[in-house]
C-alpha cells in the first residue's frame, strides 16, 4: 500500500484563517485541535497566481519540498505571527519511503525542515512529522493505541493529499 501527503497542518483557528485567505483551500480536521490544508495543485496554483501579488521564490532554507511553490514561505510567515504552523510531506510505498517536516512561528522558520531519507531510521526523538506535531501540540493520549504522534493526529485517515481534499 502507497501512503502520500502534502500539507500545511496547524491549530484549526489559524488554518480557518488561512484557509479564508486561499479560496482553493480545503481545511479539513485533525485530532487534538488542528487542522489540514491539502497542498493540491488548484491550492498551490492559487498562491502562485490568486493574489495578484508578485512570485516570490521560497527561502534558501526550505529546500527540498517538491511542491513547496512561490509565495508559500511568505504566506506560512505571515500566518506563523498568530500562531506555529506547518509544511509536511510523506510518500511510503510498500513500508518505506520518505518524510520531510518544517515548522514556522513566530514569522520566521522555527524548525526544519526535517528530512528522513529512504530506508533511514528515524531517530530517538522521532520521525520529522512527529516532531513537528509534537511542536504543535499533539501528545500521545493514554489508553490508546496510537503509535506516536501521526497516529495521534489522525493522518492515517487518508492514504493521498487528494483523498483528503475531497473528503467532505
Amino acid at each position: 500500500m502507497s501512503y502520500e501527503l502534502q500539507a500545511l497542518i496547524g491549530p484549526a483557528e489559524l488554518v480557518a484563517v488561512a484557509a479564508a485567505e486561499v479560496s482553493a483551500a480545503r481545511p479539513r480536521p485533525l485530532a487534538q485541535g488542528l487542522a489540514l490544508i491539502p497542498a493540491t495543485p488548484e491550492f498551490l496554483a492559487a498562491l502562485r497566481f490568486g493574489d495578484g501579488e508578485p512570485v516570490i521564490p521560497a527561502a534558501p532554507g526550505v529546500t527540498g519540498f517538491g511542491w513547496f511553490s512561490d509565495g508559500l514561505e511568505r504566506r506560512l510567515a505571515a500566518w506563523s505571527k498568530a500562531g506555529p504552523i506547518a509544511c509536511v510531506e510523506a510518500d511510503y510505498f510498500g513500508g518505506t519511503g520518505t518524510q520531510r517536516a518544517a515548522l514556522w512561528a513566530d514569522g520566521r522558520l522555527a524548525l526544519g525542515p526535517l528530512t528522513s531519507a529512504e530506508l533511514e531510521p528515524f531517530p530517538p526523538e522521532g520521525s520529522p512529522i512527529s516532531r513537528v506535531l509534537r511542536r504543535l501540540g499533539v501528545r500521545l493520549p493514554a489508553g490508546t493505541d496510537a503509535y506516536d504522534e501521526f497516529d495521534a493526529a489522525g493522518l492515517g485517515a487518508h492514504r493521498t493529499t487528494t483523498s483528503w481534499a475531497s473528503t467532505p
